[in-house]
């Protein structure tokens, strides 16, 4: 099977059926991520036992690709650390963007599925938007937009 297709097989049954899709009571920490440029709006809550990230959901209105990222990314982090978040967080984003040699050492496992979106630069924020979010969450930062001057995602990424 070539990656493209892979690609949109994960990227459709993630869609279709969202691995830690709801809310959370009680939140510890939680967040809101927007892409005005797709309409992508997320919530983020997470449960720390400790440093480690015990509970995860998101929820709210979004495309495919960015709803197949949170649905991955929520099953990814689920059980890790804080840190081990953070890691996942900065090499997704890498990868996304293409700054990440992929036959380097990396933690992403399955999310290399993604790694095609650095070739859709329309897409790429989509993408990111639900690491963006958690990353936020996990600093208590409440609300983020690809399209802020002062967020990571807008000046990375340039106009897509």
């Amino acid at each position: 099977m070539n990656t493209k297709s892979l690609y949109q097989e994960v990227i459709l049954d993630h869609n279709k059926k969202p691995r830690n899709y709801g809310t959370l009571d009680k939140a510890s920490h939680q967040a809101v991520g927007h892409n005005p440029l797709c309409g992508d709006h997320l919530d983020i809550a997470l449960d720390l036992d400790g440093e480690r990230i015990d509970r995860i959901a998101f929820h709210g209105e979004s495309c495919a690709i960015c709803k197949a990222s949170a649905s991955m990314m929520t099953a990814v982090v689920k059980g890790k650390t804080r840190t081990d978040a953070e890691t996942l967080f900065q090499e997704f984003r890498d990868m996304a963007m293409g700054k990440l040699d992929l036959d380097s050492p990396h933690h992403l496992g399955r999310l290399t599925v993604f790694a095609g979106v650095r070739d859709l630069p329309t897409r790429v924020k989509c993408a990111i938007l639900p690491w963006h979010t958690l990353h936020a969450a996990l600093h208590s930062v409440t609300s983020i937009s690809t399209e802020s001057e002062d967020d990571p995602m807008h000046a990375a990424i340039g106009d897509a």
